[in-house]
């Protein structure tokens, strides 16, 4: 059975337990994520980083922009959160989104989108895919370079850019610079070896995802909503995927990653021994943790032109 890394095993050993997923503790466990995450003043601090909301016209779909006070032709960065498709809302990345707008001088935008399973698919795919048309269409105000647009986002919103990836290319959308996945939560079948050695190890178990998964599908199926089940994979923007060698994703964007391969997409693939879901943000100060923040960093510059 895979080990997780010491440091890491110490970490999760300190968090604190709450109600397994499910539609009855669905409402609580939004409330506490909710009351967890930092505001806009708060992760930014005293950074000369400027802030503000905007609403999609004529879409309920709420963004907020960080950037730099003078961005002109910044490179750009869309950010879509995680949550399993029904938690979280656009303030859970902050912190990574200052630190990217600080390191690198992105604009970058963080959507919300409606959460199932009150709004199963196609709607958050259809709010984050405007959400990054508003973007792109509002370039020159917000300072930025559209032809060096990446999209990102963790678990869900790993699956979510992989899914966005895919509609701008079918549409004929924002052409993207790269694709930053990390642990993409990417295929609903939830049968793999590592989502069966993982089931209740961890942070996010096969029961929940299996509720993430039947509360965004409902019944339906599409490539966008499950990337994995994509069967053309050409033609899509360079990509990044970071995934825990001890958590259930693994093998699924292994998988995913060799697909691109095959399909001649530039992309790069790191797995991190013994770590599992999460594990940059439940311990980033831990060995692994600092070695995945360097490697995301070298992409980015290298994606950005910056290297």
């Amino acid at each position: 059975m895979t080990a997780f890394d010491p440091e890491l095993a110490e970490a999760l050993s300190g968090l604190p337990s709450g109600p397994p997923l499910g539609a009855e503790s669905l409402a609580e466990i939004r409330r506490v994520m909710a009351d967890a995450n930092l505001s806009c003043a708060e992760a930014i601090g005293d950074r000369d980083l400027v802030w503000e909301d905007r609403r999609v016209p004529g879409t309920d779909v709420v963004v907020t922009v960080v950037r730099p006070r003078d961005a002109k032709d910044a490179p750009g960065f869309y950010n879509i959160h995680g949550g399993g498709m029904v938690l979280d809302d656009r303030f859970a990345d902050l912190p990574r989104m200052v630190s990217l707008v600080e390191e690198f001088g992105f604009v970058a935008v963080t959507v919300d989108y409606r959460l199932a399973p009150e709004h199963p698919h196609p709607a958050p795919i259809e709010d984050c895919y405007a959400g990054l048309t508003w973007m792109v269409e509002h370039a020159g105000e917000l300072g930025f370079d559209p032809g060096r647009l990446i999209v990102g986002g963790g678990s869900a919103g790993g699956g979510l850019s992989a899914g966005i990836a895919l509609l701008a290319r079918d549409r004929g959308g924002p052409a993207l610079a790269g694709q930053l996945l990390l642990c993409p939560m990417i295929d609903s079948r939830n049968d793999s070896a590592s989502t069966v050695e993982f089931a209740e190890r961890g942070v996010w178990g096969r029961a929940a995802n299996e509720f993430g998964w039947r509360s965004l599908l409902n019944g339906q199926t599409s490539p966008y909503a499950v990337p994995a089940t994509a069967t053309d994979l050409t033609g899509l923007p360079p990509a990044f995927i970071e995934v825990g060698a001890a958590e259930i994703f693994r093998d699924e964007d292994v998988e995913y990653a060799r697909r691109l391969w095959q399909a001649g997409v530039p992309t790069e693939l790191h797995v991190w021994a013994g770590a599992y879901h999460g594990f940059d943000r439940i311990a980033p100060d831990s060995e692994v943790a600092r070695a995945a923040l360097a490697a995301r960093a070298s992409w980015l510059r290298r994606i950005i032109g910056r290297a």
